[in-house]
């Protein structure tokens, strides 16, 4: 069975056991939105080496009054003691891990929500469309803008011609990025695989490509580290295969902040919209100004994600729209390395 047969499977309505495998801020965030608010989700188990961020769990369920799940700190004891008990994981662990802890809980057979950015580079993101390929499970990426009722109307008003031919998307991202994650693993290249545009500028860098529908062609780019080990600031030039042109930038070093802009101009009206979604507006050839279009308000993650399991919904962040971001930003990579020379984007092997 096929991942992608796997998604009109008939609908689950059962309780689905899910483990989180890592409990740092995030996580918490997430779990504590479960707890107050899902019912159709138990944690029997979750995955957490750091002692103080296992205990930050304990307070959350203690204060929920729920049952306190168990921690294995190591994954492949919690899948050969726990996978049988369990339907799903939620991954929310520094970058580098994302591929091999996201390839065992597939092969495991359970169906996974990862978080962003989905791996590291592009080799990584063939490798977990082949693993979800052959064991038939579900990846889906923590991308609240492709999870978005927003991005969703976005990409089927683009897909559908009706604002005629795509020219020009612009994206810009800004957040006081390098003052919250000093001393943190966000900042260590070798964990975080780069710096705030792969890590909160990932969210921008997604939802252009989910409204871009294609590869890029060619990119230039600038990278600067402003003296950290990690890219703090970027400007990013693009060519998609279609023709249309694409600029793109990420500030990570401004005042206390964590906003975007992405605008998407067409031969038929022009689309703006947000990294994470949380608004879409129109401008019409016929009209003035922007006109807001009134969408149902986001269910968060998981509940998407659990839409898409029982085969509610289409899976709208596959790894494949992480394979295009991977081509993406190892150009962008590419490309700062050279001083900002075009270079062209590898989108095969």
């Amino acid at each position: 069975m096929s991942r992608r047969s796997l998604q009109t499977r008939p609908p689950k309505t059962e309780v689905v056991r899910a483990a989180f495998v890592g409990c740092g801020l995030m996580a918490r965030h997430h779990i504590r939105n479960m707890l107050a608010y899902s019912t159709d989700t138990t944690i029997p188990v979750v995955c957490e080496p750091n002692a103080s961020a296992y205990e930050a769990i304990v307070e959350l369920f203690a204060g929920a009054g729920r049952d306190i799940p168990p921690n294995e700190p190591d994954l492949e004891r919690l899948l050969a003691n726990y996978a049988d008990q369990l339907d799903a994981v939620f991954i929310i662990t520094p970058h580098v891990y994302h591929h091999h802890q996201t390839k065992a809980c597939l092969e495991a057979g359970l169906d996974v929500l990862l978080e962003k950015p989905m791996v590291m580079n592009a080799a990584e993101a063939r490798s977990l469309i082949e693993t979800c390929d052959r064991t038939g499970r579900l990846l889906v990426v923590a991308f609240q803008g492709g999870l978005s009722a927003e991005v969703r109307r976005a990409v089927s008003m683009l897909r559908s011609g009706e604002l005629g031919t795509v020219l020009n998307i612009n994206g810009a991202i800004w957040q006081n990025w390098t003052a919250i994650t000093d001393d943190s693993w966000r900042q260590q290249p070798a964990l975080s695989g780069g710096g705030f545009l792969f890590d909160t500028g990932a969210h921008m860098l997604n939802t252009v490509v989910d409204l871009a529908g294609e590869e890029f062609d060619e990119v230039a780019a600038w990278l600067d580290s402003r003296g950290r080990p990690v890219e703090i600031l970027a400007a990013v030039i693009g060519r998609l295969a279609s023709g249309a042109l694409v600029t793109l930038t990420a500030c990570g070093d401004t005042i206390p902040s964590c906003s975007s802009d992405i605008r998407v101009y067409c031969t038929e009206g022009i689309l703006r919209t947000g990294a994470w979604g949380r608004f879409l507006d129109i401008q019409r050839h016929e009209r003035q100004g922007w006109e807001a279009v009134e969408l149902p308000p986001s269910l968060g993650v998981w509940e998407q994600f659990l839409a898409v399991r029982r085969g509610q919904i289409p899976n709208p962040a596959p790894p494949e729209v992480g394979l295009r971001m991977a081509h993406l930003y190892d150009a962008i990579r590419a490309s700062a390395a050279r001083g900002g020379v075009p270079v062209p984007v590898i989108s095969e092997q």
